[in-house]
This record gives structure tokens, C-alpha cells and sequence, in this order.
């Protein structure tokens, strides 16, 4: 009987140790998943910052490039403006 008695306390002892390591193992499982999540939050800040500095820099270029398009356009309707004085004067010219 007390052999029986003695074996289960130590059954119930191999339980209770099972036990807290199981739910060490369960708390080490959570720190770690929380410093995963922390490290994709990270991750995710650094990739919005950089999408925003190339959201910046596309603005940047494409306004360059529309001022850039409107300088040539300007410089067309100039060089058009001038050929067609240098036509109206050639046409005057030639009525005399």
C-alpha cells in the first residue's frame, strides 16, 4: 500500500513538473511570437517610409518632367510665333 501511495505521489509529481514545463515552453512560444510581431511591425514601418520617400521622389520627377514638357511646348509655340511673322512678312513682301 505504501509502495502504491509513494508511486503515485511520484506520478503525480512527474504530472505537476510535465506541467510547469509545458506552460513554460507555451510562455517561451508567446514571448517569441510577440517579438516576431514586433519586428514585422518594424519591418512594415520601414517599408511604408520608403514607399512614401518613392511616392515623393515619383512627384518630384513627374512634376520635373511636366515642367520640363512645358518649357519645350513654350519654346515650340515661340519658334511658331516667329515663323508666322517671318511668313506674314514674306507675304506682305511679296504683294508689293
Amino acid at each position: 500500500m505504501k509502495t502504491k501511495l509513494a508511486l503515485a505521489a511520484v506520478l503525480a509529481a512527474l504530472a505537476l513538473t510535465a506541467c510547469a514545463k509545458k506552460e513554460e515552453a507555451a510562455t517561451a512560444v508567446d514571448a517569441a511570437a510577440t517579438d516576431a510581431a514586433a519586428a514585422a511591425t518594424d519591418a512594415a514601418a520601414v517599408a511604408t517610409d520608403a514607399a512614401a520617400a518613392a511616392t515623393d521622389a515619383a512627384v518630384d520627377a513627374t512634376a520635373a518632367a511636366a515642367t520640363d514638357t512645358a518649357a519645350a511646348a513654350t519654346d515650340a509655340a515661340a519658334a511658331a510665333t516667329d515663323a508666322a511673322a517671318a511668313a506674314t512678312t514674306a507675304v506682305e513682301e511679296a504683294k508689293k
